[in-house]
């Protein structure tokens, strides 16, 4: 499953940076993870650096976004894919709008 960000965020710019997906923005209030991109950092590291890193630990697991470890494998293949074709929508990761 993906990530979510709950209010509880602090807006803290820890989080963003973090992300080797480019999923987290900024959205209206706090930052927002989109989940077509995050792949709870599968194919990067052995654990989402967002929760990681975040102080406040507001970076839960998204129970309405559920997907196995495979799935999530195959969404970084897909974005690496991606990016190597260089689609703008990835390279442009991270100045997501919502």
């Amino acid at each position: 499953m993906a990530l979510l960000i709950t209010d509880e965020c602090i807006n803290c710019d820890v989080c963003e940076p973090e992300c080797p997906n480019g999923a987290i923005y900024m959205g209206e209030e706090i930052y927002e993870i989109d989940p077509a991109k995050c792949t709870e950092c599968v194919g990067h590291f052995s654990e989402p650096q967002c929760q990681q890193l975040c102080p406040v630990s507001c970076i839960p697991f998204d129970p309405a976004w559920r997907e196995t470890t495979g799935q999530l494998q195959a969404k970084y293949e897909r974005l690496q894919a991606e990016l190597k074709a260089g689609s703008p929508e990835i390279q442009n990761a991270g100045q997501n709008i919502g």
